[in-house]
């Protein structure tokens, strides 16, 4: 773990790991046992039908094969798979509200990484931009978080643009069982529906949303040079032009509007964050949320 890691890099993970020791320990490791604990059913075997048995759970095939009823067994699956696919591209070295998107996303996944490992399970991540950048095969134990975690802290990535559609399908791709795969991404990327639509079948998949509150309304500043973190492009535009600022909140409020319905046709559950806000109350919400959809069903 600290071969060639410069000693300031070493105390970022070390804060990191206490601050988010803290809140698995005292909030998240008991709601991520709760929503994702014994939710997992692996298949076991199939035998003959017994009185009691759900009738739902008969194996039809093999019952008119037999001429007789048989069921299907289940067992808990006791271990999961957490995958953290974390986007690095440019727009993620960004931020007006105390810290950039991207320190932001760190510490959400740390939290995510902690949580796993108390509960026995294995965590991975993949670090993308606009291409795969580094891949951390799921492991179990708290050296191999704090490596998940260290990684995400030093690692620069080559590219600066955005590939989020290729990197969901590698992340599919990769995994050959059904895995939690936690997507960390400002989600400013085109057609995505169908690679998303394509990893949630498989799998359980959910978006966490990193935005800044000003790329939701242009600042009045008058006239201003605004350059895209991802291709270098330049833009001059004259914020104090009312019907400039309107457009532009119209055009953001269009695209958090479609990132949402998308979303919510495909049934994937949404961790929005703010950069002027911190990771607990998103995540307390998540995990509430889905744990009340989950005792109804």
């Amino acid at each position: 773990m600290t071969s060639g890691v410069p000693p300031e890099v070493l105390r970022q993970v070390k804060l990191l790991e206490l601050r988010t020791r803290g809140l698995v320990n005292s909030v998240f490791s008991g709601e991520y046992r709760s929503v994702f604990k014994g939710q997992g059913m692996e298949f076991s075997e199939v035998r003959e039908y017994q009185p009691g048995d759900e009738v739902r759970s008969i194996d039809w095939n093999v019952t008119a094969r037999m001429g007789k009823p048989f069921v299907k067994r289940y067992v808990e699956e006791r271990e999961l798979t957490v995958m953290l696919a974390v986007d690095l591209s440019g727009s993620g070295r960004f931020g007006t509200r105390g810290r950039f998107k991207s320190e932001l996303s760190s510490e959400l996944a740390a939290v995510l990484a902690m949580s796993a490992i108390r509960n026995n399970d294995r965590v991975g991540a993949i670090l993308f931009t606009d291409r795969i950048e580094h891949v951390v095969p799921p492991r179990k134990g708290r050296r191999h978080a704090l490596r998940l975690v260290r990684d995400l802290l030093v690692f620069e990535p080559v590219g600066r643009g955005t590939d989020l559609a290729g990197a969901l399908e590698y992340t599919g791709k990769m995994l050959a069982h059904k895995a939690i795969i936690f997507v960390v991404s400002d989600f400013q990327a085109a057609e995505l529906e169908q690679p998303l639509k394509l990893l949630a079948q498989r799998h359980d998949v959910v978006a966490v949303t990193v935005d800044d509150p000003s790329e939701h309304a242009l600042p009045d500043v008058g006239q201003a040079r605004f350059v895209d973190p991802e291709t270098g492009q330049t833009l001059d535009v004259n914020t104090s032009d009312p019907g400039v600022r309107a457009k532009f909140a119209e055009a953001v409020a269009e695209e958090l509007n479609m990132r949402r319905r998308i979303l919510r046709r495909l049934a994937i559950d949404e961790i929005p964050l703010q950069t002027d806000a911190g990771v607990v109350d998103p995540l307390i919400k998540f995990f509430r949320a889905r744990e009340t959809r989950t005792r109804r069903r």
